[in-house]
């Protein structure tokens, strides 16, 4: 016998939004993990849990998994990572991995599904379903991510300028996740494609420190928070009625 490892994936930000799913999780048996960037740093994943009126339960553990495009680091902190959760399955302990956003959408946990199938093909894993930032974002800042046949494409910023400039006269709807480090030169370009009047920024979507910014020009030279996002309407191949910007309330 052994345990399962569970990808309970907690929404964005907003306690509201995590799944009744995986809120019967967070209050079970299950043996508690949560992401941090390093040792007993600041997990946001377990943030959302204690906003949501939990605590930590005594059988918790952290795993860290630093900040780094080095492939070579990251696959030392999965693999480590991956022998305290096998450890834990194979004495039929479940774990539940506490995922800020959807567990299959960008994620740590599926690095981590993968290499402890790795170490041990036998073991189950289920990811629980939940709410992804750009819906969350969506939601928010009442813009539709898709209206009849719109074309939508959701890619990180860091692919880079040349492939944002690309998908942006693609699609429709082009939605850019974790966009700190290219801020200023998204900017620029939308700028150069008269877009930024169809643009949003969106930090932290739901959460106590979320903040909408509809004039995203004025965030140039601004340092914005790791968990931000750009929703951009392509208004030159909207189709019908115009969207332009984010809607105020």
């Amino acid at each position: 016998m052994s345990g399962t490892l569970y990808g309970a994936s907690l929404g964005p930000g907003d306690p509201d939004l995590i799944t009744r799913k995986a809120w019967a999780l967070l209050h079970s048996d299950a043996h508690w993990m949560y992401p941090v960037k390093k040792k007993q740093g600041k997990s946001y994943a377990l943030q959302i849990a204690l906003d949501a009126g939990l605590s930590t339960p005594e059988n918790s553990t952290e795993l860290v998994f630093p900040m780094t495009h080095d492939k070579t680091i990251l696959a030392k902190y999965w693999l480590q990572a991956a022998e305290i959760v096998t450890n834990r399955l194979q004495k039929n302990q479940d774990v539940v991995f506490l995922v800020e956003g959807d567990a299959s959408t960008f994620s740590t946990f599926q690095h981590l599904a993968k290499t402890v199938k790795a170490l041990d093909s036998s073991l189950t894993i289920e990811t629980i379903a939940g709410v992804t930032s750009f819906n969350a974002a969506a939601a928010r800042s009442e813009i539709p991510l898709a209206d009849t046949d719109d074309t939508v494409a959701i890619i990180p910023a860091g692919y880079g300028i040349e492939m944002i400039e690309k998908m942006l006269l693609d699609f429709d709807t082009l939605v850019l996740l974790k966009v700190k480090p290219l801020l200023d030169p998204i900017i620029d370009l939308l700028r150069t494609h008269d877009l930024l009047d169809s643009s949003c920024f969106i930090e932290k979507a739901g959460s106590k420190e979320e903040r909408i910014i509809h004039d995203v020009a004025s965030l140039h030279g601004e340092k914005v928070n790791y968990l931000s996002l750009l929703m951009i309407h392509n208004h030159h191949r909207l189709r019908g009625e115009m969207i332009r910007g984010c809607r105020k309330r």
